[in-house]
């Protein structure tokens, strides 16, 4: 994890006296914009639990497999990616560009940083967009002009809610169940959802899932549940799960063998990826 970021002028875009999700997601994968603020989040959740560190780093590396199995073999040239974070390594749309140049991509969030940055990295690449927009406000963020121009809605779309809905602080209001119907319903036949998400997993390793939970919802962040595996399959309002269904993130369609016993860590966040008929 990297430790500090260049003494450069704030962004009058910035307030670097309040945590961002984006930003203490990039310390947590090792980037460098971040502030003191979101290193301090860090830190606290760290301390009470070393393993969560983990938890940004499976789901970086499960979002790298599913955006290469739904193009290379989903056949999806078309995704929607909710609350994208700050660009990093492996970015959904060089992944997707990577097996298919065709492939259009529209990243949405509302963080200031991740917007100008994002802005900046795709300046002049007409197959991707960005769009400023809350991504827990689906029928707003659905009639966007962006989204509803950059994405042929005629022709299936892959829409990805990886660590996301886990920030959701609205159930008093609209639970992520209804969030989540409002885009599947709008969604072409044929679309995919994957959703990724902190998980307790129900087990020895449930103290440990509710002790990084405390950490983060009392952390200046204010955000960071943990659900249980029925609770997190109602968010795919059953939809055809794929094979594996919904496990824990290390074990959708790995790349290779496990080599090292599992920490607590990976073994509290999960996805999943189901196709809308």
């Amino acid at each position: 994890m990297s430790q500090t970021i260049p003494d450069e002028p704030v962004p009058p875009y910035v307030d670097p006296t309040k945590p961002s999700i984006a930003r203490v997601y990039d310390a947590f994968l090792g980037g460098t914009d971040h502030y003191e603020v979101d290193r301090e989040v860090v830190r606290g959740v760290t301390k009470a639990a070393p393993e969560a560190v983990d938890l940004a780093v499976e789901n970086r590396a499960f979002l790298i497999r599913v955006c290469r199995y739904l193009a290379t073999q989903g056949g999806i040239t078309q995704f929607l990616d909710c609350g994208s974070g700050l660009p990093t390594a492996e970015n959904t749309h060089t992944v997707v560009q990577r097996a298919d140049p065709r492939a259009r991509v529209v990243y949405v969030d509302n963080d200031p940083m991740v917007l100008a940055h994002s802005r900046a990295l795709l300046e002049g690449d007409e197959r991707t967009a960005v769009v400023a927009g809350d991504i827990f406000e689906p029928e707003a963020l659905l009639r966007d002009g962006t989204v509803r121009s950059a994405l042929d809605w005629d022709r299936p779309i892959a829409l990805l809610q990886l660590g996301t809905l886990h920030h959701y602080n609205g159930e008093d209001v609209r639970t992520r169940q209804d969030v989540m119907r409002a885009y599947v319903d709008a969604l072409p036949p044929g679309s995919y959802v994957a959703i990724s998400h902190f998980l307790d997993p129900e087990d020895e390793h449930s103290r440990t899932a509710r002790k990084m939970e405390a950490m983060f919802l009392h952390s200046m962040m204010g955000s960071g549940t943990f659900s249980t595996h029925d609770e997190l399959a109602r968010l795919f309002n059953g939809l055809e799960l794929l094979a594996p269904g919904l496990v824990r993130c290390c074990d959708w369609r790995p790349d290779g063998p496990r080599l090292k016993p599992l920490t607590a860590g990976r073994r509290c966040i999960a996805g999943g990826v189901a196709r809308k008929d």
